[in-house]
């Protein structure tokens, strides 16, 4: 049965580059420009640009979660493009907190503070982009020779990364929403299937 699923989709991604991977991830960025353009955005523009850049981040990083277990499961494998989702994701992260520090917070950095106190749910998503950071730094060959097996173990760290992100999403909210309950779902049944299967794939 895996195989009956799997080998079309192998075969038709064996020679997809990656670089369209790349190019395909910056739709949703042209997507949101598009919306500011058109005035499509909703009526706090400002608000929108986030809400939308942390959404399309958190579609790519739980995306790169998949990734192992759609391969444990059904036998698809698209090992080859964790890694652009994974920098997709932290692109957008980091467009996410560009457009709250430029746009929501204009440069005012002793507000910085007052801020994170008066909506906590912040600094989850500051701590998430943090750990990122040497994530995305370390996404590339020459990291992973120099580093060796201790490569595998600070990428783990993409874990809580996205956990906290997840967190930071559903917080935000006064009420979480139906789509808030299926993030976390989904969160929690990606980490329910890493530790029964005892997956190491990253």
């Amino acid at each position: 049965m895996q195989l009956a699923i799997a080998s079309p989709i192998n075969r038709a991604t064996r020679h997809l580059p990656t670089w369209l991977v790349y190019i395909a991830g910056l739709v949703p960025l042209a997507w949101v420009v598009w919306l500011v353009l058109s005035g499509g955005i909703g009526v706090d523009p400002v608000k929108g640009i986030e809400h939308r850049l942390g959404k399309i981040a958190l579609w790519f990083l739980m995306g790169g979660l998949v990734i192992s277990p759609l391969r444990r499961t059904t036998g698809v494998n698209l090992l080859r493009y964790r890694r652009a989702a994974g920098l997709l994701g932290f692109f957008y992260v980091a467009l996410h907190l560009a457009a709250w520090v430029v746009l929501d917070m204009a440069l005012l950095w002793g507000q910085l503070l007052p801020d994170l106190y008066r909506r906590p749910y912040l600094f989850f998503g500051i701590a998430a982009f943090v750990l990122m950071i040497p994530l995305a730094l370390t996404s590339n060959k020459a990291s992973i020779r120099h580093l060796g097996k201790n490569w595998r173990r600070l990428h783990w760290l993409v874990y809580p990364a996205v956990g906290l992100g997840v967190l930071h999403y559903v917080w935000q909210m006064k009420v979480i929403s139906q789509e808030g309950w299926i993030w976390i779902a989904a969160f929690i049944l990606l980490m329910l299937f890493r530790g029964v299967w005892g997956l190491v794939g990253r």
